[in-house]
């Protein structure tokens, strides 16, 4: 049973989860154009807000927020970045949700060391997100050889492992700023 706290921890990082899906990633370009252009980087706020919460909080409240969210999304309403319903498990999108759980894992060794900082942050973030993507690029092997169809399969791997990797790498460097934060919150509670 969960006590009032680990409930709260609970809430707060489905919350955020929430809302972090739904905000795109933009670059403002104006040294090209005097005038207001904005780049939109396919992803979003997500995979950070997951690395973030789960520096913070333990693995088993951030497992179970996360596994609230894909249910909320699975059967109640279309949180996921490009909707929801159970025709979502259907999409190669889905792989990349499942990948989210190892990338948890890896992350939450960095808590589990007690071991904080940037090189071990960089380190265990590359292979959280390597493995994510492993994850979405299996489940999408899977779906192509359960519908016949390898064209999709490279498809769907240019389109959601190499098109957005390099920005999920990129994500990490924002995390850097919060890395003394976040070891004055773990270890000073």
């Amino acid at each position: 049973m969960l006590n009032f706290y680990k409930s709260i921890e609970i809430l707060v990082s489905l919350q955020s989860l929430v809302i972090t899906t739904m905000l795109p990633v933009y670059i403002p370009l104006q040294f090209i154009d005097k005038s207001s252009i904005s780049y939109e980087i396919p992803i979003t706020w997500q995979i950070p807000t997951i690395i973030l919460l789960t520096l913070v909080f333990h693995k088993k409240v951030v497992f179970s927020a996360y596994s609230i969210y894909l249910i909320l999304g699975l059967f109640i309403a279309p949180v996921f970045h490009q909707g929801g319903s159970l025709g979502y498990l259907l999409t190669p999108n889905f792989g990349y949700l499942l990948g989210v759980y190892p990338l948890i894992k890896i992350i939450d060794n960095l808590n589990t060391r007690n071991n904080i900082n940037v090189g071990n942050f960089l380190r265990n973030g590359f292979l959280a997100i390597g493995a994510m993507h492993l994850t979405g690029i299996f489940y999408n092997f899977i779906q192509s050889i359960l519908y016949s169809q390898f064209n999709l399969f490279l498809y769907n791997l240019g389109k959601y492992s190499l098109g957005k990797i390099g920005y999920h790498f990129l994500m990490l460097l924002p995390l850097l700023l919060f890395i003394k934060s976040i070891k004055y919150i773990k270890y000073n509670k």
